[in-house]
Parts: structure tokens; C-alpha cells; sequence
């Protein structure tokens, strides 16, 4: 259904727009699809395009970037305490897996989630605990 032009919808998108929405939906393809691969091409736009965009997309370009580092730093941390453990072998592997799962990666997985449902709406958004700063442009709007 066509939107009828009225208060409730914006004219345009926000410059930057698409490329936070890319940002969003290539960090939790990281998380959940094709990691390493997504990470890459995440990498390549942050060192790319990161400095020359629009804040809405620097902003969101930041954050995923930043928490994709986190992800990988916890999955060394999750691997390095299962070895010190007693290795793959040992009775606690599944623990410390199941718990890394149920605390960590679903928590990158929600505040992605809310991160792409911030990028569809044209704001601005700071990850909790482990975002950057937000650029000058997104602390104007907010």
C-alpha cells in the first residue's frame, strides 16, 4: 500500500540512511550467517566510506564495527577458558559453551537487532557498554 504523504511519514530518508541499514544487517550476518565473511566486507566499508559519511552512517558503521571486534575478543576469551579447562575434551566444555551462547552472543544478537530497527528509523544509536562515542552530527539531532 502507497503511503498516503501524510504527518506520519518523512518526505526522504535521512542522508546515510542505507548504508547504516547495511552496517546493521552485515553485523548480525557476522553473528549469525556467514561470519568472518560479513566481517570482512564490514571492515572494508569502515575503512572505506567510515570517515566520508554522513553521521547516521558513521554513527552505525562505528557501532557494528566495534562490537564485531568485541565479538571476535569474546569468542578468543570463550575458547582461551575452555582450553584452560581442561581442553575440547573436558567436562566443562559444554558449559562455559552454553553459557557464552546464552549470555554473550545473544546479547550482540539483541542489541544488533535493535541497532537495524534504530538504522530503519533514521536515528542515530549508541550500542550499551561496548558502543563508541556517537559522532557530532547524531549528538545535534539528538
Amino acid at each position: 500500500m502507497p503511503r498516503s504523504g501524510g504527518d506520519n511519514y518523512p518526505a526522504e530518508e535521512p542522508p546515510g540512511s542505507a548504508m547504516a541499514i547495511a552496517a546493521e544487517s552485515l553485523f548480525l550476518a557476522n553473528l549469525l550467517l556467514i561470519p568472518g565473511i560479513a566481517f570482512v566486507i564490514l571492515a572494508l566499508v569502515y575503512f572505506k566510506q567510515g570517515k566520508s559519511s554522513p553521521p547516521l552512517a558513521r554513527s552505525h558503521l562505528d557501532q557494528t564495527f566495534i562490537a564485531s571486534l568485541w565479538a571476535g575478543v569474546l569468542l578468543v576469551v570463550v575458547n582461551l577458558v575452555i582450553l584452560l579447562l581442561g581442553g575440547y575434551q573436558g567436562a566443562y566444555t559444554w558449559m562455559v559453551v552454553i553459557i557464552y551462547f546464552t549470555v554473550c552472543h545473544s546479547s550482540l544478537i539483541l542489541i544488533g537487532m535493535l541497532g537495524l530497527a534504530k538504522a530503519m528509523a533514521g536515528k542515530c544509536y549508541r550500542y550499551p557498554l561496548i558502543g563508541k562515542a556517537l559522532p557530532e552530527g547524531c549528538r545535534r539531532l539528538s
